[in-house]
């Protein structure tokens, strides 16, 4: 990784439906246009993943999806704010930082759920886009939506039976639809309480990586709150995609170079999602970690390697 550095540039992105977005320039502001797409949703951007890119080569870009972070207002101010928080509008978000900065085109690195809102992005706007880096890759399915929720149930029997009692779903209803409510509801105590719930079961799911710590952010109830709130609200709505747009549009996309980065011990994201992806990409490709789970010291490296192939490949085609 290259030594930390601070932006040049930072600011707020006013959209037409009263949300502002904070977001961050760094490196060379004529390099190679990259933008980091951060995960959760609502987990906000963390300074390291300007550490993947060569500062002298790009302009590295990020920004706080709405709802989150350093954007405003916060999902958890009113929940009436989650009416317009929906994968289309942050991709509307996305286009506008891209017209804002004068971008014709950039790389996108996306995490997790960024993997999900990268790919959505893209194959809304391919001509917007040089290549793609996906790291713990997600599609935010209904199919994955019930493996966290319901059917991880069979690796963590004791942990998800907590998670569920939580719930207090009833006749029918899904795990998720319960969260749901639970998390909408007018009563701030069982609101925080779903959130503590969600984060313990969050720090669960992504705990068989042997050397997985508990994330320290869940220790912070504010960030918790907010954290689930904007979880359970795209995975209750399948990330507002239709279930496997994703790979249903892939065609619109697969000209682009991507690379694909997951390990194989990763069971919130199982390695059949990245697998699935890159079979239905033929000219992706697909780095698996053999040691490691939902993010480690091993993705930590790929992406960098990743970041700089891509560069040179890049790079040599604009010269062509």
């Amino acid at each position: 990784m290259f030594p930390p550095i601070e932006p040049f540039r930072t600011g707020y992105l006013a959209t037409t439906d009263g949300n502002e977005i904070y977001w961050e320039a760094s490196g060379n502001p004529k390099g190679l246009p990259a933008i980091y797409i951060h995960g959760g949703p609502g987990g906000g951007i963390m300074t390291g993943y300007r550490r993947h890119f060569d500062p002298e080569k790009f302009c590295i870009v990020s920004f706080e999806q709405r709802g989150c972070g350093r954007s405003r207002p916060l999902a958890t101010s009113s929940l009436e704010d989650l009416k317009t928080n929906t994968t289309q509008s942050l991709i509307s978000d996305i286009e506008l930082l891209r017209t804002h900065l004068n971008v014709d085109q950039w790389l996108l690195y996306g995490v997790s759920w960024g993997t999900t809102l990268a790919l959505a992005y893209a194959q809304a706007h391919p001509d917007r886009v040089m290549g793609l880096i996906l790291a713990l890759i997600c599609t935010t399915t209904h199919q994955e939506v019930e493996w966290i929720t319901e059917d991880m149930r069979r690796i963590f029997p004791i942990e998800w039976e907590r998670f569920a009692a939580m719930a207090e779903p009833e006749p029918g209803e899904r795990i998720i639809d319960a969260y749901y409510r639970k998390i909408t509801s007018p009563d701030l105590t069982m609101r925080e309480a779903a959130a503590k719930a969600w984060c313990e079961w969050e720090d669960t799911h992504v705990s068989l990586d042997p050397r997985h710590t508990p994330f320290s952010k869940f220790q912070d109830p504010d960030f918790c709150m907010l954290f689930a709130t904007l979880v359970i609200h795209y995975w209750k709505n399948g990330a507002f995609l239709g279930d496997q747009q994703i790979l249903r549009n892939l065609k619109t996309i697969q000209h682009l170079p991507c690379v694909l980065i997951h390990g194989k011990l990763d069971v919130s994201s199982p390695l059949e999602i990245a697998w699935r992806l890159h079979k239905a990409w033929p000219g992706s490709e697909l780095v698996i970690l053999q040691n490691e789970g939902h993010g480690g010291s091993g993705m930590v490296e790929a992406v960098t390697k990743a970041v700089a192939k891509m560069e040179s490949e890049l790079v040599g085609k604009m010269s062509i």
